[in-house]
């Protein structure tokens, strides 16, 4: 069979005009990523002039409170990167591997920590006028963990739960140093609660930031996100450097034993010497501070437990019709929607009492982890997640407020960093709970329950039998 006899102009015609029209093609495609991009951008830095302003408003720019916000946006987007890294190597157990082997695990993870908490805020007052150093070292730290935990995860190294623990503990050790700091840097006339909620936005920011583009590293290997992770710590940790003076003044401080002695009972004074200290720090606290401190310990207890036995309890026991992934991370993202919404429900009661915030926060957790309990369900679980989140934002702002009005300023940084101290050990505590329960879900949440019910006795006792009189706020 011949061949057809090929036009060869019409052919090259036909070619050169597929090639322009593939130019242009390419161009226009080329001006639409780049413009696309570039309104990407304008978004990105008109948000970020926008965020700016408002962390950098009502005074809190000159002082230097906008500062250690952005600082905390920075420290959580790393938290949230290492987080990320951690749920692909570390927390990524077989199933078939023994609830016991992984719960020792834990439990060898936290108890550490346990100990050496209640030694953290002294240490901190010996050495408060380097607050900016110390606020700098739990990232630094965790800055070097990071890149240890990469080439541990990489090469499949022993260091590797020593080296997330080490995260761990610096990562609680910030939260107490960073409480000492914050109300060293309030503008006049500017509440702790205000100064409070603009750092929990500026968390919640950070944590979905870092998250988002720490799961993008991901996916090449755990490895390149924990090296993110590093060099967010990096920069927060030249962030807190930078930090102004003023966070390390301690003009017009005192010790809360300084404000006059506490009288002992005589059944008390065989006690040690850290035991006393303790009970001395306790019985200074007017009853309104105790009170909500209790509550506060009440929320830390839940969220703890929360955390640890709904991983357990997924991992082994998933709702029926329901990946456990995917109701963890319903649950987790739940208890985040509500500690952003207890952060604007915070800003809007103001006028109401923060007495009255806690109180009523602490019931709504007794009622839903008994309903949780008794009605166990994916909606329950939700509705759970959601009012614990709420509600430990709401007792943490109103507790700090609480702190604010009836603590004497010169003592009241302490109290802040001894508090936040004792409130992280309740989440130690709450989360050996969680990792101690058979996973039972309706035993679980019914535990957890009755400890919440205790907590609510103890704080209205408290309030009950203290006369407030009796306890005024320190001189």
């Amino acid at each position: 069979m011949s061949t057809p006899p090929v036009d060869g102009p019409r052919n090259r015609r036909a070619a050169t005009a597929l090639r322009h029209g593939a130019s242009a093609t390419g161009r226009a495609i080329g001006r639409g990523t780049v413009a696309g991009a570039r309104l990407a951008g304008r978004g990105g830095r008109a948000g970020a002039r926008r965020a700016r302003a408002y962390t950098s408003s009502s005074g809190a720019g000159e002082t230097g409170l906008a500062r250690i916000i952005e600082l905390h946006f920075v420290n959580l987007a790393g938290d949230a990167a290492l987080t990320v890294s951690l749920a692909g190597t570390i927390f990524a157990i077989p199933t078939d591997e023994a609830r016991g082997q992984v719960a020792q695990f834990l439990l060898l993870t936290m108890a550490p920590f346990a100990l050496l908490a209640p030694f953290i805020g002294p240490l901190l007052d010996r050495f408060r006028h380097g607050r900016r150093w110390a606020i700098g070292t739990t990232l630094a730290l965790r800055a070097f963990l990071c890149w240890v935990l990469a080439g541990a995860v990489a090469n499949d190294s022993p260091w590797l739960f020593p080296a997330a623990l080490g995260c761990l503990v610096a990562s609680k050790a910030y939260g107490v140093t960073r409480a000492s700091a914050v109300p060293r840097l309030l503008p006049a006339g500017f509440s702790l609660v205000n100064a409070n909620s603009r750092n929990a936005l500026a968390g919640v920011a950070g944590m979905a930031v870092g998250g988002g583009i720490a799961g993008a590293a991901a996916q090449v290997g755990p490895e390149w996100s924990l090296r993110l992770a590093f060099l967010i710590y990096v920069v927060g940790t030249v962030l807190a450097i930078r930090l102004p003076a003023r966070v390390d003044s301690s003009l017009g401080e005192l010790d809360i034993e300084d404000t006059g002695p506490v009288p002992v009972p005589p059944r008390e004074e065989g006690r040690t010497g850290l035991a006393r200290r303790l009970r001395a720090r306790v019985a200074a606290l007017p009853t309104a501070v105790l009170v909500a401190l209790t509550s506060a310990i009440g929320a830390r207890l839940l969220t703890g437990f929360l955390t640890l036995f709904m991983a357990f309890l997924m991992r082994e026991h998933p709702i029926p019709g329901y990946s456990g992934t995917l109701v963890l991370g319903l649950v987790v993202g739940a208890a985040g929607a509500g500690n952003a919404l207890g952060t604007v429900i915070g800003n809007a009661l103001r006028k109401l009492r923060p007495d009255v915030i806690i109180a009523v926060a602490l019931i709504a957790d007794v009622v839903a982890a008994l309903v949780a309990a008794v009605f166990y369900s994916l909606v329950t679980l939700l509705v759970l997640g959601l009012v614990a989140g709420l509600a430990a934002q709401l007792i943490k702002l109103s507790s700090d407020a609480v702190v604010q009005r009836d603590i004497d300023e010169r003592v009241r940084t302490r109290v802040f960093a001894w508090s936040e101290t004792v409130l992280q050990i309740a989440w130690v505590v709450g989360g050996g709970i969680g990792i101690s329960l058979p996973l039972i879900p309706q035993l679980g949440f019914g535990v957890i329950a009755g400890l919440l019910v205790i907590v609510l006795a103890a704080s209205i006792r408290i309030r009950v039998t203290r006369r407030p009189e009796a306890h005024p706020a320190p001189p």
